[in-house]
């Protein structure tokens, strides 16, 4: 895995890794381990690292805002958001980006992500293109846990109207090689952000929009059972949803 966000940044500044390494004093060898191994260096050595980039520290590193007992806890446990809008679009789509083998997408709507990100569909297509298998399971306007969850969020029908929004967002990719989407209606706990072996887990919060709700980054690891708890609940989910077709 790499750090393609950290690559980008380098490159769009012309930075070597040997010049990254002398400007905050460490070895190439450490700042090549950043971007081809996705490591991450201290606190205060990123720091130093993304105000020579110009960019924001936690957008190249989302683990440095891990909660650091939750990380005692769990080693799945990447960094903790207080809620979604915390999280930089680009910490999203850079892990799509990156994946590989699978993307596994759960939500009501989550039309924020086409509206901060208007090539998701391309960016879609371009990782189903290089053999990487591509699901995304959003709400059933119809349902009645749809509109539960609108009673609940006090957005009244928004939610509904949010739902048939993603639908049209996501219906051109209906029929594309190697992408399904579905439609469903069950009660849904979390919103799920999958690319490989990581995840980000939408927390759900009675009488609140997803986006004001936390947000958990996970990172599968052989001694954590946190991370395939999630990935069986949207499989669980999609064995349920219904296919859209092409129109």
């Amino acid at each position: 895995m790499q750090n393609e966000r950290l690559r980008a940044a380098m490159a769009a500044g012309g930075w070597t890794c040997a010049a990254l390494a002398a400007k905050v004093e460490v070895d190439p060898k450490s700042v090549e381990r950043w971007v081809n191994l996705a490591r991450v260096p201290r606190r205060a050595t990123a720091m130093l690292a993304a105000e020579a980039l110009g960019e924001d520290v936690h957008a190249l590193w989302p683990a440095l805002r891990q909660a650091r007992s939750a990380r005692a806890v769990s080693p799945e446990l990447m960094a903790l958001y207080d809620q979604r809008a915390d999280v930089p679009v680009s910490v999203i789509t850079d892990m799509l980006a990156q994946a590989r083998e699978r993307i596994d997408v759960l939500v009501y709507a989550a039309v924020f992500l086409h509206e901060a990100y208007p090539r998701l569909n391309d960016l879609l297509r371009e990782r189903a293109a290089e053999g990487c298998g591509v699901r995304v399971a959003i709400g059933d306007a119809d349902s009645e846990n749809v509109r539960q969850r609108g009673r609940e969020e006090k957005f009244g029908h928004g939610i509904e109207s949010r739902c048939r929004l993603a639908l049209m967002h996501y219906r051109p990719l209906a029929g594309a090689p190697g992408i399904e989407i579905r439609t469903h209606g069950t009660t849904l706990y979390n919103s799920l952000y999958r690319a490989d072996d990581q995840m980000l887990v939408n927390t759900h919060v009675w009488g609140l929009n997803a986006y004001r709700a936390p947000v958990w980054h996970l990172h599968r690891h052989e001694n954590g059972k946190i991370f395939d708890a999630y990935a069986q609940s949207f499989d669980a989910v999609w064995a349920t949803a219904t296919p859209v077709r092409e129109e």
